[in-house]
């Protein structure tokens, strides 16, 4: 006791003469009042963890401070950084009296009290005098910290007690004697160094969740700012967490692009598809060529030899029928047919030749732009061609018809010089068929129809160049019987939905949706250029079928199997531009046709977004989608996947998941897995596979699908309050 009431007069001694503060970190110290800097030992009770061990030279026992939150000692051991030890007893005892600090002592297990003598365990004092060094703060371990470890500094302070003490404000101090005043910007600096040390620790543990959970970057932008303006100060990240953020991210994004079942899982034409009969004419399928002449290679002969002279109203009125009032041949076609390289006004003139009365009002103006690409098509205009009358695929009616690319070929260079009769007006018996004349794609001189032209132009110079040798057949398909949607106990199919990619390019081999207008090619010959009118362009032999085909009806589709891309393109509407040629490699089936098969299938158009909700428009897409799918004599393991997207929706006004619900519905329904393109739509590719998985996990039918899709819209008309 002795010993501690030297200790504790001294630390009074002090206190008089205004000297050097007694550290705050000595809780143990008995009787002892505050401080200089006003902070009593009841004030600093919590920061006992520096592991602190002293030893006094007169048999005073050293003590060590052991605090149960050892963990937090970056941030406490920043009170402590500067302070200076300083400690004595008698003054006449105080020269042989030693302060060390060893960091290797054995730990109290209690901390001392006021009265408490020192752990009785500890060694012995020096009798030598040497200078007190701070310890090195407790580090925090590797796991605590995740591999990221702060070397402390080590501060060494210099203190001897002082033989002799004068009150007032001149303290005395022996020559003897150095004494150490901690520099208070050093002070300040190694706090700070700490303080961001810790906020440094922080910072990374947050990262690394943020990394392991979220692929947003954004996210990691918008937090490292909150991170930096809540410490006030940058931060520097290392570069190989830089890296790791990216190689995070860009994995990820990969790994985004699709989801569901891989492409290469789904079914394509034609492996998947079943050998084909021998090709005859039936009373449902007209065949325009010698089947028994038909060889890989070699262009198809028409059939028959003579040409059959038809006009009704079952067939197409042809320009070289003898009824046709327009001339076939006179002076100005002979000329045209003469010229390599055709000037602009002979050609208008050849045209015009076929459409007197529309002299006066037809525009050549985009038609002049290109005049020059156009090269000889005279072959094109023999009536030798096509033999028979083509059969027009009316309403209500399920037809094919089967014609050689060279035919088609033959019949859309009418199209462009439009010689069809009775096809320019709309009040024609005609008027349910599309436009097929090209007379309004020569209008005005928008860069769209300018585009479209050079498509077409690239088509024409192709098969003048080297004539394709496969078949081409349309199928007008009408159902009369339709599943009971409600009842139905089909499960789901197999989804693979991206937003990278297109139908045409990563759809091949399967079938590909067209997102059609009830007139079947839509605005082609106008401005239109969205989906419909883009792969018509690229894939030119599907304009024919504007020639022959009515209106579609809400249970009727068009199916067209053999046509051939032709050409490249970029871009959508506006941005639309010609590329290049493009040179199909899609292998041909037996009949010699390319297995691309295209089915056009129109959506309904809502003036209302909410319409679309209501049960029978909904039946009414289900049916129009199953009637496209369905293939009745067909067995559903032969039956190649279904390539489609957002159809009916842009400018019809459907919305994107209710449309795929019941695109993926009407799939499953008919027996077809779907690959579905977003088109760049990275959220509609995680909404929609996240509405399958839940409906696929809970084994739920198509019935039961559309159950779901009639409660969510119950429940939107709850919440609007908007009937119908």
């Amino acid at each position: 006791m002795k010993d501690n009431d030297n200790l504790c007069e001294s630390t009074r001694k002090r206190k008089e003469q205004n000297d050097d503060p007694v550290d705050q970190t000595l809780p143990s110290l008995p009787n002892c009042d505050n401080d200089t800097k006003g902070i009593t030992s009841r004030e600093t009770s919590d920061i006992n963890d520096a592991n602190i061990q002293m030893e006094a030279s007169n048999g005073e026992k050293a003590f060590e401070s052991n605090s149960p939150d050892a963990k937090l000692v970056k941030v406490t051991s920043t009170e402590m950084s500067g302070t200076n030890l300083n400690f004595s007893g008698n003054p006449s005892e105080t020269s042989s009296i030693d302060v060390d600090m060893r960091p290797a002592s054995p730990e109290c297990k209690e901390p001392l009290s006021s009265n408490s003598s020192a752990c009785p365990d500890l060694q012995e004092s020096h009798s030598s005098v040497g200078p007190v060094v701070e310890p090195k703060p407790p580090v925090p371990s590797s796991e605590a910290v995740d591999n990221i470890t702060e070397e402390s500094e080590v501060t060494p302070m210099e203190t001897e007690d002082t033989e002799g003490q004068n009150s007032g404000a001149d303290a005395f101090v022996p020559e003897n004697v150095v004494q150490y005043e901690p520099d208070s910007n050093q002070t300040q600096a190694s706090s700070s160094e700490r303080y961001c040390c810790f906020w440094k620790y922080c910072c990374r543990k947050w990262f690394y969740h943020t990394i392991k959970h979220y692929s947003d970057a954004l996210i990691l932008k918008v937090g490292l700012l909150l991170i930096i303006i809540f410490i006030n100060r940058p931060i520097k990240i290392p570069c190989y967490f830089v890296e790791i953020v990216k190689m995070k991210i860009c994995s990820e994004q990969k790994e985004q692009e699709w989801l569901g079942t891989p492409i290469e899982e789904l079914r394509r034409m034609p492996q998947c598809g079943q050998s084909l009969p021998h090709l005859r004419a039936t009373d449902h399928h007209k065949v325009l060529i010698r089947t028994d002449l038909l060889k890989e290679g070699q262009v198809p002969h028409p059939y028959p030899s003579k040409y059959r002279d038809s006009w009704d109203d079952m067939t197409v009125k042809m320009p070289c029928s003898e009824k046709n009032l327009f001339p076939v041949e006179n002076e100005v076609m002979s000329s045209y047919r003469k010229n390599v390289f055709y000037p602009y006004n002979l050609l208008q003139d050849a045209i015009l030749s076929y459409n007197i009365a529309h002299a006066k009002r037809w525009d050549f103006t985009a038609l002049n732009y290109l005049c020059t690409e156009v090269r000889n098509t005279s072959f094109f205009f023999s009536g030798k061609i096509t033999q028979i009358p083509i059969p027009l695929l009316k309403s209500r009616m399920n037809q094919s018809l089967t014609m050689s690319q060279e035919q088609i070929a033959c019949l859309l260079a009418n199209a462009f010089f439009c010689t069809f009769p009775r096809r320019n007006s709309r009040r024609s018996e005609y008027a349910n068929y599309p436009e097929i004349n090209f007379y309004r794609l020569f209008e005005g001189s928008s860069l769209r129809k300018i585009e479209k032209l050079k498509t077409l132009l690239c088509y024409f110079r192709r098969v003048t160049e080297s004539m394709p040798t496969g078949l081409v057949t349309f199928t007008r398909q009408s159902l009369s019987v339709f599943p009971k949607w409600e009842s139905s106990k089909k499960q789901l199919t197999s989804l693979h939905i991206t937003c990278k990619g297109t139908i045409e390019d990563e759809g091949y081999g399967m079938l590909q949706v067209d997102f059609a207008n009830r007139l079947v090619g839509g605005g082609l010959t106008g401005m239109g250029l969205v989906q419909e009118e883009i792969r018509f362009l690229i894939n030119p032999e599907l304009i024919i079928s504007r020639l022959f085909t009515e209106a579609l009806d809400s249970d009727e589709c068009l199916i067209i199997t053999g046509t051939e891309q032709y050409s490249k393109y970029s871009g959508y509407a506006e941005s639309f531009k010609w590329k290049a040629n493009h040179k199909d490699e899609i292998p041909r089936d037996g009949w010699q046709r390319r297995c691309t098969e295209i089915v056009a299938m129109d959506a309904l158009r809502y003036r209302n977004f909410m319409e679309q909700f209501q049960p029978e428009k909904m039946s009414r897409e289900l049916n129009k989608a199953y009637c496209s799918f369905m293939r009745p004599s067909a067995n559903p393991e032969n039956l190649s996947a279904v390539a489609t997207g957002n159809w009916g929706c842009g400018a019809f006004g459907g919305d994107t998941r209710l449309k795929a619900l019941l695109q993926l519905m009407a799939a499953s329904e008919a027996g077809r897995d779907v690959a579905y393109f977003t088109f760049g739509d990275e959220e509609l590719m995680r909404d929609v596979h996240s509405l399958y998985k839940y409906l696929k996990d809970k084994c739920v039918t198509v019935g039961k699908g559309l159950l779901h899709v009639l409660y969510f819209w119950t429940d939107l008309f709850q919440i609007s309050g908007t009937h119908f």
